[in-house]
């Protein structure tokens, strides 16, 4: 690894860390408003006499998305692994920016037939293989041009990108949701796709001039590829990086990007009251993350974890059930404690998965752990609720899902050794 203090003085490693989360602002507010919109979608795009149905197809081509996102790590990792850090943060950045300004332009199925609901498949599937890099690329950067002893606080920023990135998706939204249904389905939603776009340039921006956080020692390529040697040599490494973000992943998405919808269609809350409660509460996981980050550098990585796990096991159905009682005042407490234990392991796990891997097979390694996690667990988790609660009658199925989630990441944690003292070289 490079030593931070050879960083130049102008990217300092806060700075530095800033300017890599950038892409996961990007990434989270397209995921965001997707969901945000998922009904104006599913009906503009996959029409249905069933509202469930249509919500569950729109559910289906967000999840498509995550499906190509294997393979974006196997992508971006080996251009990580063999050529840098640098180059896997500028390219995604404006490989995520085109289809997502292009999904903002798509045609709806009433003008040109099924094609419409192709193309938007297939804008997703872009946008998946694109941002298959992005996150892991972050969280290693930050990692890399992190000081001694403030590696968790770093990687925090990519999760803090996240939140910003989903924050600004919720505010499109409510900015949006005040026209008329008629005017956000022929055109509102549009804008916030285009919008996108715009982000992405930005991102590109700050990020053309980053400096090279990989080792020196790295430029001398192994002879099998860097997704060879994962796989022969790290691939149960692979598979913990999997199970340590399945609790971030199944809850991160059922709690923040999932639950404004559910409070619509399930609570029976307003929109304009489902759109307050989840921007207070991503304003609340913002702040824990970097909360949890800072501590795990203090006490360690497992600790924090293993507790917030805990928490999970034993809250997530009383609080789901608090919920549903129906009151404005209650839901948004229970959000407050959902991003109490959500972020406080979300805030954790990047530090320890950056730290995990091997520095010759870092991107790769961490790349195809998370993305498979991400592709199978995390944006299915909307598609898997909705449906889960039609085949078992109940809306406290989402509960469950967390649990069984939770469960699998404490054992997980509780397989590895304490990893923020370990060095990155």
């Amino acid at each position: 690894m490079s030593d931070p203090t050879n960083i130049p003085s102008a990217f300092t490693p806060r700075r530095a860390a800033i300017a890599a989360s950038v892409g996961n602002v990007l990434e989270w507010y397209d995921f965001a408003v997707y969901a945000f919109f998922a009904g104006t979608i599913g009906r503009l795009f996959f029409p249905n006499s069933n509202e469930i149905d249509s919500l569950i197809a729109a559910f289906g081509v967000f999840a498509a998305g995550y499906l190509m996102r294997p393979l974006g790590g196997i992508l971006f990792g080996h251009i990580g692994d063999r050529y840098g850090r640098k180059p896997v943060l500028v390219v995604s950045t404006l490989a995520m920016a085109v289809p997502t300004f292009a999904m903002g332009l798509l045609p709806t199925v009433a003008q040109i037939g099924p094609v419409a609901a192709v193309l938007l498949v297939v804008m997703r599937l872009l946008q998946g293989l694109s941002i298959g890099g992005e996150y892991v690329g972050s969280v290693c950067y930050s990692a890399e041009s992190a000081k001694p002893g403030r590696r968790g606080l770093m990687c925090t920023a990519s999760i803090f990108g996240a939140g910003v990135g989903t924050l600004m998706g919720s505010a499109m939204a409510d900015l949006i949701y005040v026209l008329p249904r008629d005017a956000v389905e022929s055109w509102g939603w549009r804008i916030a796709f285009l919008f996108g776009g715009l982000v992405g340039v930005v991102g590109w921006y700050l990020r053309r001039n980053l400096p090279e956080t990989r080792s020196v020692l790295a430029t001398q390529a192994p002879s099998e590829p860097p997704i060879v040697d994962t796989l022969v040599n790290h691939w149960r490494l692979v598979l913990k990086v999997v199970g340590l973000n399945l609790m971030h992943a199944v809850s991160f998405f059922m709690i923040f990007v999932f639950m404004k919808t559910y409070l619509r269609e399930f609570v029976g809350l307003k929109e304009t009251q489902a759109l307050t409660i989840s921007t207070l509460g991503l304003l609340a996981l913002m702040l824990v993350t970097v909360a949890s980050g800072t501590l795990s550098d203090r006490i360690g990585r497992k600790p924090v974890l293993l507790v917030s796990a805990i928490a999970a096991i034993l809250f997530a159905y009383p609080l789901l059930m608090l919920v549903n009682t129906g009151s404005f005042w209650i839901a948004l407490a229970c959000q407050f404690a959902f991003a109490a234990i959500v972020g406080t392991y979300s805030g954790t796990a990047p530090s320890t998965m950056a730290e995990l891997i091997p520095s010759d097979v870092r991107v790769t390694g961490t790349s195809l752990g998370y993305n498979l996690c991400m592709a199978l667990f995390g944006g299915t988790t909307p598609m898997i609720t909705v449906f889960l609660i039609k085949v078992t009658g109940t809306d406290m199925a989402p509960a469950f899902y967390i649990m069984l989630a939770a469960a699998i990441s404490f054992a997980v944690v509780l397989s590895i050794d304490e990893t923020s003292r370990r060095k990155l070289s």
